[in-house]
């Protein structure tokens, strides 16, 4: 697999040859690993300021970033986990948003030829038909804890549809499901469900402790996807899809998280209780992803299974973070 993968880079690089591509959030989580990968497709240059030399709040910021680039990938966001979300709700709804309205009106003025914004699952409404498909995508309110974020962001969705219908501009929008992987956020203030949960055991099990307390009853579902599986999901969705309906990127396997804490005290060789704290929100009950789309456009599917990608987020955490 890993000699098909290298192959598929190798055969993809004539579309990036000559392009100039700026890459916003190229700091964050996703950002480094998808840095990886493009820099193997060896592009003619790639931009990628961090967020304290690019304000993309600001639209001359905007403007300057984009001069020039051929293609942009928006990955840049204010991200966080349910707590986050209840905790900042305007900041999450302010930046996000004008974030995104300011970096495609500056592309598009400076004629950028593709513009992939990376959205989030929070936009599908909070009781969607499972599995969630983009044809659904508006019949509904986002459930309620992350809404401000994913309307935020689900409007450039929306900018991106009507700039293709006014000015011919090629922006597409790509649905990914909750990410995960090595080098993710574990910071328990900002953090989302996986790597929240992975600390809580360790810090649990280093403690020698007997009880694990999480958010929630464990009854909502979600859907999971590993971080290079997105990664590629991108860069294939930025080299073959140009048309204006959204796309889901997922792997179509749904998870409990009460099945999601077993599995990971699991893999980690936890041996006690895990206590259910149902005073705190669940958030949306079921997450689970149509990919059909995504393969029949562009022929994606994941290739790294959920427990093996489990584990090699443990062992990253526990190696790299527990030093």
């Amino acid at each position: 697999m890993a000699k098909k993968n290298r192959e598929n880079e190798k055969e993809s690089g004539g579309y990036w040859k000559e392009k100039t591509i700026l890459v916003t959030g190229a700091a964050g989580f996703v950002g480094r690993h998808l840095m990886v990968k493009l820099k193997k497709r060896a592009p003619k240059q790639i931009v990628a300021p961090s967020h304290e030399e690019a304000d993309l709040r600001e639209s001359q910021v905007c403007e300057r970033v984009t001069r020039g680039v051929d293609v942009v990938i928006h990955l840049a966001a204010k991200v966080g986990g349910i707590g986050l979300n209840r905790e900042i709700p305007g900041e999450m709804f302010y930046d996000n948003m004008v974030m995104g309205v300011n970096l495609m009106e500056e592309a598009r003025k400076n004629g950028v030829d593709k513009f992939v914004t990376v959205g989030t699952v929070c936009a599908y409404p909070k009781f969607t038909p499972v599995p969630f498909a983009e044809k659904d995508l508006w019949n509904g309110y986002p459930e309620e804890t992350n809404a401000p974020y994913g309307l935020a962001k689900k409007m450039m969705l929306v900018q991106g549809q009507a700039y293709r219908a006014q000015y011919g501009f090629d922006a597409i929008y790509l649905l990914p499901a909750n990410m995960y992987g090595p080098g993710d956020n574990f910071n328990p203030d900002s953090s989302h469900v996986i790597p929240a949960l992975i600390k809580k055991f360790e810090d649990v099990i280093r403690g020698g402790k007997k009880e694990v307390v999480v958010w929630g009853t464990g009854k909502a579902t979600r859907e999971f996807l590993y971080v290079e599986d997105a990664v590629r999901g991108i860069l294939l969705a930025t080299e073959k899809y140009d048309r204006a309906g959204p796309v889901n990127l997922g792997s179509s396997e749904e998870i409990s998280i009460q099945g999601l804490a077993e599995m990971i005290g699991e893999i980690m060789g936890y041996e006690g209780k895990v206590v259910w704290d149902s005073s705190k929100p669940d958030g949306q009950p079921r997450r689970k992803l149509d990919v059909s789309r995504a393969w029949k456009e562009f022929g994606f599917k994941v290739e790294v299974g959920f427990e093996e990608g489990l584990t090699r987020t443990i062992e990253w955490y526990r190696n790299t973070m527990q030093k």
